[in-house]
């Protein structure tokens, strides 16, 4: 392979594992964004959307002369649309040389012309973030993978490294969140040295643990249908046979199961986690339960000298899978910052909420309690479009190119015209969310009456058979 020269300005072509070609240029890090150990590298921010990424060498192609190359091999809208935003920033730049050019050869008139400067600026925000009023860009799945390297940079860090990394100060009794940015697609980051544990290998515990895995981490895997183990010992996981025994062999474990009655049951039951808690052993609950149920479990383990820190997650199989979840904590921050390159790798997003455990379960149900009624919404503007003789597709159509399009709106539409139900997200999870987050409403006397009204709807889907199915299926409960 021919050595890539290249120099800060140069327009490039991209390439991050599976994902298509995409243009960029090669930008100037932040001052205190260290490049990973390796393999030569550029810092890269991509036309179209918001995001950078330090990318090999190996991995990027001059603009100009892969141009047609690229422009042939994908043919997608948004990709049409950096592309376009590259024209675009080209136009600009050559506008400032033309007038560079005419400036000095006001002032040097006489004088022999001197070659036209290569320009080299700061970033062009209006191109890279494209000119459409279509959904942007970055909502397109693929560019939720090019995020910004972190991998020198502990995700406890309060110094802002771009837009995407800040932190919110409010008022006393409220929460600290601090938000750090994965770097699972780009590899770059180092595995902790401590022993992993995990227990539940369901739709989201799966992709969590294949990309713990990938990325370098030790693991030992636990689930309640032994058989689901399997796989994940194949790509280098350890098996512990009951949840006391993985507890006890790992320095951090976590827990992702199904609701408030497993996630108690697989502490305080025969063989459970509690069995295994010795003083400084960290324990995360990721599941997505109530706050009084962190409450138990954060007393008991602390009371054995363990480490608590909730978890939850925000996302889907899909999601997970792409090691693309949105991870929201709470409790002991010392854990947190342990669990730093397990959150890189399982998540583009964690935000450490301050204030007693318990808060980021509150914050998810929250969370759960509107994208679950907004599903809701959607299944019924889709049925009352064909009730009234229009065009559920053209609806969509419409839809996604608004204010609400969003890459859920446009796959769980999809879906739902598909007749494909397949669950990315249960639906009896999303109506367990639900109750949930009415319940907490009520301990503090606050309304929810949407929440309420798109509970009964899924409860209605749930007498239709439809619990393992995905969250879409909501559907059916209009038209039966």
């Amino acid at each position: 392979m021919a050595t890539v020269h290249l120099r800060i300005g140069d327009l490039v072509w991209g390439k991050l594992g599976r994902y298509p070609p995409w243009p960029g240029k090669v930008v100037s890090p932040p001052k205190d964004l260290k490049k990973p150990r390796g393999k030569k590298c550029f810092f890269v921010k991509f036309f179209g959307t918001e995001d950078h990424a330090w990318i090999k060498v190996e991995q990027l192609k001059p603009y100009h002369p892969h141009k047609e190359e690229m422009i042939k091999i994908n043919k997608g809208k948004r990709f049409q649309q950096a592309v376009d935003a590259v024209e675009e920033y080209l136009k600009k730049a050559k506008g400032k040389d033309q007038a560079h050019s005419d400036d000095k050869s006001k002032s040097d008139k006489g004088r022999k012309a001197a070659k036209p400067m290569k320009i080299i600026e700061e970033d062009d925000e209006d191109a890279f973030k494209g000119g459409s009023s279509d959904k942007p860009v970055k909502d397109d799945p693929h560019f939720h993978h090019f995020l910004l390297s972190q991998s020198e940079k502990p995700a406890s860090s309060m110094e802002p490294i771009t837009k995407r990394l800040k932190i919110i100060e409010e008022d006393t009794r409220s929460t600290s969140i601090q938000a750090a940015d994965s770097t699972a697609i780009n590899g770059n980051i180092t595995p902790t040295d401590k022993r992993i544990g995990f227990l539940g290998l369901g739709l989201m515990g799966s992709g969590v643990v294949s990309n713990l895995l990938k990325m370098g981490h030790v693991v030992t895997v636990w689930n309640r249908t032994a058989e689901k183990c399997d796989l994940f010992i194949q790509e280098g996981a350890r098996l512990g046979r009951t949840p006391a025994e993985v507890v006890s062999m790992c320095d951090i474990t976590f827990s992702c199961v199904s609701d408030p009655k497993a996630a108690r049951d697989l502490v305080l039951g025969p063989s459970g986690v509690l069995q295994g808690i010795r003083p400084g052993k960290c324990y995360v609950e990721m599941s997505t339960v109530d706050p009084e149920t962190i409450t138990e479990l954060s007393q008991v383990i602390t009371s054995r000298g363990g480490r608590f820190l909730e978890a939850p997650v925000s996302g889907s199989q899909q999601l997970s899978n792409d090691g693309m979840l949105v991870i929201v904590a709470a409790g002991d921050r010392s854990v947190y910052e342990d669990c730093s390159s397990c959150f890189q790798a399982m998540g583009k997003t964690s935000f450490f909420i301050a204030g007693e455990a318990g808060n980021a379960a509150r914050m998810m149900l929250i969370l759960n309690m509107v994208q679950g009624s907004f599903m809701a919404t959607i299944a019924e503007g889709l049925t009352l479009a064909q009730a009234t003789g229009q065009s559920q597709q053209t609806f969509l159509d419409i839809l996604c190119h608004g204010q609400m399009a969003s890459t859920f709106v446009d796959q769980k539409c999809q879906n739902i015209l598909q007749g494909n139900f397949k669950p990315d997200y249960y639906l009896k999870h999303i109506q367990k969310d639900l109750r949930l987050a009415i319940s907490m409403g009520d301990s503090v006397n606050h309304p929810t009456p949407m929440a309420a009204a798109a509970n009964e709807v899924y409860k209605r889907a749930k007498a239709l058979d439809q619990s393992d199915n995905d969250m879409s299926a909501v559907y059916r409960a209009y038209i039966h």
